[in-house]
């Protein structure tokens, strides 16, 4: 027989208890908040069996309340409290049943201070089954309505409290098998007990948007990220990507243009014995304020020295006092030729003055390493002659390919953040790449 569609309410043929009758024609079984009989709502609400009155879960969503998700009037109407033991490991989460005259059945979840809404998925898809999971070499996916679902993990669990009313009827200790499959802003829970399968199709909600539509305030704390949790980017965040990524490119082009512009010489390229120095270079600046640079070049093999500089302007006042170091070394070990040093090293001033500067260089140390067992060494090649260029207007890209740096951090955070977050999503799933084992 069918219920009478205009009952509002009922005592219940256990216990007497007056009871609230919520829900829609669909309704199969009623389970009394008083004493736990499961009753049967289509054979004049026969008792069907008993469950313990445990203690009613924890949840800001009560049984009787009524509100808005997604422009729809729903009214909770049953709760379930569904418990997964894993070894010494233990995971609950409660499931809210939901009416709506217009829109039918759905189910509102609350797990680790997260809030989801499901309801049955009735368009064709492949089912997704432990035997599937168990076989696959690569993980299994799904395509349903254009969207790729990708597996996540299987659970098994039963209900462990049961209160109101429900469009099935629920069975101390059944336990229910989902294999999960998760899409980037959904999931498919492919569900299935001795008696029966169904698929849901579940989405996260906003604890705001709930508040908001059931008059209510949640309290709710989540402990983690939430495998379908969207991510809290600013409105600004694809801009600061697009740009930031954008400027970084653009400077590290320019920084590559402006470091083949090698200027001019200063005059043909010096070249000296070790024996000759300490030496006394004049050269002619006759565009003060560009970039001028020294470069030096020696000739070691496992050798090397260093060379004081010292700079004197036109007006004969010292510009500048430095010293470089002009050394390399190779050989060879258990890992191969490695090498270490270079024959080159640079120098670069803005000259403040048109007119002769005077560049004194001098060799204040230097020395070679022959062969040792040690270190491997191949025999050294003394440092002997030292190659010195001077060139003006050259260019630097040292500070563009910093500046770079500094856009490719604002344009990578949204980025980086997106690849933590989905990271952070798919880390409760249950599968393992073989080129992870």
């Amino acid at each position: 027989m069918s219920r009478n569609p205009d009952l509002k309410s009922i005592n219940c043929t256990a216990c007497g208890a007056g009871l609230d009758v919520l829900g829609g024609g669909r309704v199969t079984v009623h389970i009394c908040a008083y004493c736990g009989t499961a009753l049967d709502t289509l054979d004049n609400y026969r008792a069907l069996q008993k469950f313990d009155m445990l203690k009613r879960p924890d949840s800001p969503i009560k049984i009787g309340m009524s509100g808005q998700l997604y422009g729809v009037t729903y009214t909770v109407i049953g709760t379930l409290e569904h418990e997964e033991v894993w070894g010494a490991r233990r995971w609950s989460w409660i499931d809210h049943q939901l009416f709506s005259p217009t829109h039918g059945y759905a189910w509102l979840s609350v797990e680790d201070g997260h809030l989801t809404f499901s309801r049955r998925y009735r368009k064709p898809v492949s089912w997704m089954s432990v035997d599937w999971v168990e076989q696959a070499e690569i993980r299994p996916q799904v395509r349903a309505q254009g969207e790729v679902f990708k597996y996540y993990e299987t659970s098994t669990s039963a209900v462990i409290f049961a209160e109101g009313e429900f469009t099935w009827s629920p069975k101390k200790g059944e336990k229910t098998t989902t294999v999960s499959a998760m899409s980037e802003d959904a999931m498919l829970s492919f569900s299935e007990t001795k008696r029966e399968r169904e698929i849901y199709h579940t989405v996260y909600l906003d604890q705001a948007a709930v508040s908001q539509g059931f008059g209510i305030s949640t309290g709710l704390s989540p402990r983690r990220t939430h495998a379908l949790q969207p991510q809290k980017a600013g409105g600004n965040a694809r801009f600061l990507s697009v740009a930031g990524l954008g400027a970084m490119g653009l400077c590290l082009f320019l920084a590559l243009f402006m470091s083949t512009q090698n200027g001019s010489a200063l005059g043909a390229p010096y070249r000296y014995s070790l024996d000759q120095l300490p030496v006394e270079i004049p050269f002619e600046v006759r565009q003060p304020g560009r970039l001028t640079r020294i470069d030096l070049k020696g000739n070691a093999r496992n050798s090397g020295g260093y060379f004081a500089v010292e700079l004197e302007g036109p007006e004969g006042e010292v510009l500048f006092e430095s010293g470089r170091t002009v050394e390399y070394y190779q050989g060879r070990d258990k890992d191969g030729n490695w090498s270490e040093g270079s024959n080159h090293a640079k120098l670069a001033f803005f000259p403040p003055l048109a007119g002769t500067y005077i560049l004194s260089l001098e060799l204040e140390e230097g020395g070679s390493w022959g062969t040792q067992a040690k270190d491997n060494y191949q025999t050294s090649q003394p440092m002997t002659a030292l190659e010195l260029r001077i060139r003006q207007g050259v260019s630097s890209g040292f500070w563009l390919v910093v500046l770079a740096l500094g856009f490719g951090a604002i344009g990578g955070v949204p980025p980086l953040r997106g690849f933590l977050h989905n990271k952070a999503r798919w880390r409760g799933s249950d599968w393992v790449d073989e080129e992870d084992d």
